[in-house]
């Protein structure tokens, strides 16, 4: 009877000892093989845009001329950089109709090639434009008390 326990008993250690080894087996048992894929990525076509600010610093008369100063805000989440100001005037349309014309009104480009930090507002640009008043030889009263307007782009 001793025996048969004896031999039980063994049966079962040997049973226990394939069963480890074969769930040992199981559990690192992998495929191998080659792969390929491919990824792709993007980079931003434009990383956002610097608004313009100019404020023309005096009252202009006939033949005289003032200075313009120029700031700029950064919105972006990078700095960008604003090259030359260019600018067009533009008339309050009270007295376009009354006969103040934009065209007498000139404004140069000013290169200012100045880096606007990210997340930045009220930057001053180093450059002061000057914007003038043509002194024709036609009455200009229309033009007295005229808002100018001025659209601007870099």
């Amino acid at each position: 009877m001793f025996a048969k326990v004896l031999k039980k008993k063994r049966t079962m250690a040997v049973l226990g000892v394939v069963a480890a080894l074969a769930m040992a087996a199981a559990a690192i048992a992998y495929w191998t093989t080659t792969g390929s894929g491919e990824g792709s990525g993007s980079v931003a076509s434009s990383n956002g845009t610097v608004t313009l600010h100019g404020t023309v610093t005096g009252e202009l008369t006939p033949g005289g001329s003032s200075a313009v100063k120029f700031s700029a805000d950064n919105a972006g989440s990078s700095s960008l950089q604003v090259g030359t100001v260019h600018a067009e005037v533009s008339i309050d349309e009270a007295h376009a109709k009354a006969g103040c014309k934009a065209s007498d009104f000139t404004i140069g480009d000013t290169a200012e090639n100045q880096v606007i930090a990210a997340h930045s507002t009220g930057v001053v640009l180093a450059k002061d434009g000057s914007i003038s008043m043509a002194d024709t030889e036609e009455n200009q009263n229309a033009c007295q008390g005229a808002t100018i307007s001025l659209a601007l782009s870099s």
